[in-house]
């Protein structure tokens, strides 16, 4: 009767730990990021990723623009990288990679991160005046 009970509570906890969908989310707290850092940062972010995801030109991106700053810089980066970048695919008969994105503010760096579901990449970043270096090497990590 004990072992049952312990089964039974370790699967309520596991439980929790599930996700209802395979939904991609862009995080809630996100630091703000703007003008010529917003613009480095993005554009290592999607060079970085165009690394991982391959051909742009038989690659289209859906990206949820949120008008940050970030996010737009994010979106001219990977149109000059070739990539066809939409925020919806209704009427149209193609499936986008969805791609998620969020700036977090780590001690005195940002930590920028690129989702889609089968990668993730990150790096963080000291922000300047006229840009952004990067401090850590790239994190890849893949999901089958």
């Amino acid at each position: 009767m004990g072992k049952l009970m312990l089964a039974l509570i370790a699967a309520a906890f596991l439980a929790g730990c599930q996700t209802a969908d395979d939904a991609l989310t862009t995080g809630t707290t996100q630091t703000a990021v703007t003008g010529p850092a917003a613009r480095a940062v993005a554009g290592d972010m999607a060079g970085r990723l165009a690394e991982q995801i391959g051909s742009a030109g038989t690659t289209t991106i859906k990206m949820k623009n949120d008008q940050s700053e970030f996010a737009t810089a994010l979106e001219a980066a990977l149109k000059r990288g070739g990539y066809t970048v939409v925020a919806d695919n209704r009427g149209r008969d193609m499936k986008p990679l969805e791609l998620a994105y969020a700036i977090d503010s780590i001690d005195d760096q940002v930590l920028a991160r690129v989702t889609t579901a089968s990668i993730a990449i990150s790096r963080a970043y000291n922000l300047t005046a006229d840009g952004a270096t990067p401090v850590s090497p790239l994190s890849v990590m893949q999901r089958n």
